[in-house]
C-alpha cells in the first residue's frame, strides 16, 4: 500500500505535528498524543498505510489494527482512569484510517455527549506533554 502525498498521516507534515505528538509505533499503526488535552490522555491511533475504511484491510490486518486500538485504550485506562473512553473514526475530511481515543471523566468537560474534535481549550507545556506520554508508554 502506498503513502498518499496529500495525507496528513502519510506525510507526517508540519500540520500534523501542530496537532499531535508521535508516541510510538504499535503492531500495524502509530500512536499519537493529541495536543489539545481537554480530555487528559487523548490519543490517535493511525493505521501504518494509507487506507480509509476498515473493510479495506485483510482480516489479519484489521484484527491487528483493532488490537492496537485496544492496547492504546487499555494503556489510557491504566494511566488516566477515565469513566469511559470514546472512540471516533470519522475520516470525512481526512481519508486515512485512524481512531481518536478520548478518555472522559464523569462530571468533567464533555461527559455524556459526543466529544468535540478540537475544542482548543487545553494545551500543555512541553514538560507536561512529556509526562503524559511517559504515563502512556509505561502503561503500554
Amino acid at each position: 500500500m502506498e503513502k498518499n502525498p496529500d495525507c496528513l498521516y502519510c506525510q507526517r507534515n508540519e500540520l500534523q505535528k501542530s496537532l499531535m505528538i508521535e508516541i510510538c509505533d504499535l503492531q500495524v499503526s502509530t500512536l499519537f498524543l493529541f495536543k489539545e488535552q481537554s480530555h487528559p490522555g487523548r490519543c490517535v491511533v493511525a493505521y501504518k498505510n494509507h487506507v480509509n475504511e476498515l473493510f479495506e484491510l485483510s482480516e489479519s490486518d484489521r484484527n491487528a489494527f483493532m488490537a492496537d486500538v485496544c492496547q492504546a485504550a487499555g494503556a489510557m485506562q491504566k494511566a488516566f482512569a477515565p469513566t469511559k473512553i470514546n472512540y471516533g473514526a470519522y475520516s470525512d475530511k481526512l481519508a486515512h484510517l485512524h481512531f481518536h481515543l478520548v478518555p472522559k471523566h464523569e462530571g468533567q468537560f464533555g461527559f455524556g455527549g459526543t466529544f468535540e474534535m478540537n475544542p482548543q481549550k487545553v494545551y500543555l507545556t512541553d514538560a507536561e506533554y512529556a509526562e503524559t506520554i511517559d504515563r502512556i508508554i509505561k502503561a503500554l
